[in-house]
């Protein structure tokens, strides 16, 4: 250690502790507790010296160093990942929703679209049902006006005694010609079936029946060549004969058949028209189906009542 070093006795400044100015050159330090310099050994170690309290420098205030904004780059890069899950999600549900709604479509386009039945079917015959349409509706009004009539008519207080006697005999009447109890006469088509036992069989005849039924037929009885009728209600069944015979409630019938049924005959011949209906599958069997309208048809066989032993009417 050099001889400034040992007269000043400050030596070089310990790591963490202030630097302290020492005295004039030659002056002794002033701290009461400092070690003679003489007395110091060049090689021996200095001890460290607390310094007094009142001489320890009060640190300087840490500027507030502001806390560094994240970089705009930086804080969209963490807020990426959340992002993009949150808008895959939403692509993924709307994917979903578009995929659903066009699947819908194609099925309802395609069962509206693809029905064998219509797709073959002409312009021609396409008017025919709509006018088969027409017609019925016409005729349902008609009958739901009847209907409201009778009703206002029932509750119009001592007129209401005739008016109910005569509704009475006119239903009457009417459940006796669908019974088949009581003989018609009226407007309709005599519908003339021939061919093979194949082409009118039980099941093409009881398929005319049911569409002459939809159009508003309202009295029918079919017809043998041998002069044979049975009269067609509710509860007529056929039945495959022998030898292309038809047996209808019990009676045999020999073909060629013939059904004279009272309605409107444009409505019930569209009807039997149809494109796939029964005319056509008639001829595709290698038989015919001919109709022939009439003014006056005559529907005189008649059904034995129908004894019921089970119903009753609700009182």
């Amino acid at each position: 250690m050099s001889e400034e070093h040992r007269e000043t006795g400050t030596g070089w400044p310990r790591p963490g502790e202030p630097a302290r100015p020492s005295g004039p050159a030659g002056e002794p330090d002033p701290r009461p507790d400092a070690p003679d310099p003489d007395e110091l050994s060049p090689l021996a170690p200095v001890e460290p010296v607390e310094p007094a309290p009142d001489e320890v420098a009060e640190p300087a205030e840490r500027e507030a160093v502001p806390e560094s904004e994240p970089e705009p780059g930086a804080a969209a890069g963490a807020g990426a990942p959340s992002a993009a899950r949150r808008f895959s999600s939403a692509g993924a549900m709307i994917a979903v929703l578009l995929a659903l709604l066009g699947f819908t479509l194609v099925v309802q386009f395609k069962t509206t679209s693809t029905d064998p039945t219509l797709a073959a079917t002409r312009e021609e015959d396409l008017v025919r049902i709509s006018s088969d349409l027409d017609s019925r509706e016409r005729r349902l009004r008609q009958e739901i006006e009847l209907l409201e009539e009778s009703q206002r008519q029932l509750r119009s207080g001592e007129q209401g005694r005739q008016a109910a006697l005569e509704e009475a005999t006119r239903r009457a009447d009417e459940l006796g010609i669908l019974a088949g109890t009581l003989p018609a006469v009226g407007p309709g088509l005599e519908v003339r079936f021939s061919g093979p036992a194949k082409a009118v069989s039980s099941t093409r005849i009881l398929d005319a029946v049911q569409e002459l039924r939809g159009a508003g037929a309202e009295a029918m009885q079919i017809q043998g060549a041998d002069g044979t009728a049975a009269r067609i209600i509710a509860s007529t069944y056929f039945v495959d004969g022998a030898e292309g015979a038809l047996v209808v409630d019990g009676r045999r019938l020999t073909g060629p058949f013939t059904i004279m049924v009272i309605g409107d005959p444009a409505t019930m011949r569209t009807a039997l028209n149809i494109p796939g209906g029964v005319v056509a599958s008639v001829r595709d069997g290698g038989g015919n189906v001919t109709s022939e309208d009439r003014e006056v048809v005559e529907v005189s066989q008649l059904h034995a009542p129908i004894k019921l032993d089970h119903a009753r009417p609700v009182s």
